[in-house]
């Protein structure tokens, strides 16, 4: 087992560029609102569980269950394009009777370990060892958890206004995302 701090960072690189944990704030935020406090130990657990499961055996449940990658990546699609509907419209689409799950959903699934996320775990498995994608996904998960751990700090500093502003505006972005995973994996 040789593992490379070079294939790390790329791994490292790969993954922070799809969990985008700094383009998830506004999302983070409006979650915050909706139910008051986010785990961020919770959120960042459940989040590496998720991810290291699915980094073993996601292929074999989707295969089992009948479900291919294409189609579960469409359905993640489909989450985001409402979670983005919700940012833009300021309305409200996810009803939670139950708000301390919402450290598990939708923060740790989809918005950190989302479809996006899982996908891009089975594709980089066939080029990277297993310690290598590990330690990526560990990295990246401290990253994620001093966020959400300060969640409230970035709240304080951008102000009401300011968070309205980057909420409309990255529901608009995230709205592309969802649009584009959509697309892709449709074969639109």
């Amino acid at each position: 087992m040789n593992v490379s701090l070079r294939e790390i960072l790329t791994v490292s690189t790969i993954l922070f560029a799809v969990i985008d944990i700094i383009g998830s704030i506004p999302v983070l935020l409006q979650v915050k609102t909706k139910v008051g406090v986010i785990k961020s130990g919770q959120a960042t657990l459940v989040s590496l569980i998720i991810m290291v499961v699915f980094l073993f055996v996601g292929e074999t449940i989707l295969n089992f269950l009948g479900v291919d990658l294409s189609s579960f990546a469409i359905a993640g699609s489909l989450v985001i394009f409402f979670l983005a509907l919700e940012m833009i419209l300021g309305i409200k689409l996810y009803k939670d009777d139950i708000p301390e799950t919402a450290s598990i959903v939708p923060v740790a699934f989809p918005i950190i370990a989302g479809t996006g996320t899982m996908t891009t775990l089975l594709s980089i498995r066939s080029t990277y060892d297993i310690p290598t994608i590990i330690t990526g996904i560990c990295l990246n998960l401290i990253l994620v958890y001093v966020v959400l751990r300060n969640l409230y700090r970035i709240e304080k500093f951008l102000g009401a206004a300011g968070i309205n502003i980057v909420r409309k505006v990255f529901g608009i972005i995230l709205l592309a995302i969802a649009v584009k995973l959509f697309r892709t994996n449709a074969g639109i």
